[in-house]
């Protein structure tokens, strides 16, 4: 993307950005994570070290929950990717800081679940999280349309998986955690969903090539996570996440609540677009039916 077509579109978004940070502020509940956590279960490692004994929940879900953890701690990654494609002193970067807050107690209250109630070995979780941060996370986005398409299918993905974690926990206090912040997870795809929406009305070309280019590759940002892939199996049989859920859950409803069917009026490369994206189901259908062959969940 042209570096002035990319300044003129964040100009002429950020009256859309203002309101959906206005809407954010309005509709957002503050909440405490530490109203959530059992501190009178917590034990000393040191003079009980840990053994998997001691855990409470089931493996699949302590395997989700941890997944779910790393993948959060990387948020530093995750606001500098987005610092550096906006503008400085805008409310683009009032949004980012917001953001960031509020993710940033989302891996402090899934850590102190963890540790308190004894559903993780600390060792290997603090080696984890050492290993995913040095790793890193620095996707190599094209223009401003796919960072925000990655942004809006990602938190609605993480919505996903939060909520799906917190119900096969099978406990309260590990369900209603991560159902807060399942929701917050939510009022963050809202703004991303709207900023988006915004830009299929500016720009429909630039708009389209950016969802299709994350939808047609879309991964959550989990690479550099030790163990990543044989965990994002187990989480997959789990029924937590994996490509049947991203179809029904994400992939359809993204498709959907953009409109994506009835944009009318396009130029020959987005009404290709329009086509190629609109095929993308049946291509994920398809894996997913595979994938359930494999591990025998037919």
């Amino acid at each position: 993307m042209a570096h002035n077509e990319h300044f003129e579109l964040v100009e002429a978004l950020e009256p859309t950005v203002a309101r959906l940070l206005a809407e954010h502020r309005e509709r957002r509940r503050a909440w405490y994570f530490h109203d959530f956590i059992p501190w009178e279960e917590g034990r000393s490692f040191v003079k009980e070290p840990w053994e998997e004994s001691q855990a409470t929940i089931n493996e699949r879900a302590r395997t989700s929950l941890v997944l779910n953890l790393l993948t959060e701690d990387n948020l530093p990654y995750y606001h500098h990717i987005l610092e550096r494609h906006l503008p400085e002193g805008s409310v683009w970067k009032e949004w980012n800081n917001l953001w960031t807050a509020e993710e940033a107690q989302h891996s402090i209250a899934i850590r102190a679940y963890l540790l308190t109630s004894r559903n993780c070995d600390p060792v290997e979780l603090e080696d984890d999280r050492m290993a995913t941060m040095q790793a890193g996370y620095e996707p190599d986005f094209n223009h401003l349309a796919e960072l925000f398409a990655y942004t809006s299918a990602q938190e609605l993905a993480t919505r996903v998986s939060h909520r799906n974690t917190g119900k096969i926990t099978e406990d309260e206090t590990a369900f209603e955690l991560m159902r807060n912040i399942a929701t917050d997870e939510n009022h963050h795809f809202m703004f991303y969903r709207g900023v988006m929406q915004a830009m299929l009305e500016l720009n429909p070309t630039v708009a389209l090539e950016g969802i299709y280019r994350t939808l047609k590759n879309f991964q959550m940002p989990g690479i550099g996570i030790p163990g990543f892939l044989r965990r994002s199996i187990e989480i997959a049989k789990a029924g937590v996440y994996n490509l049947r859920v991203h179809h029904d859950n994400v992939l359809m409803p993204l498709l959907k609540q953009w409109g994506i069917a009835d944009l009318e009026h396009l130029d020959t490369k987005a009404a290709e677009l329009q086509e190629k994206l609109m095929a993308l189901p049946a291509e994920v259908l398809a894996k997913a039916e595979r994938f359930e062959a494999r591990f025998g969940m037919a």
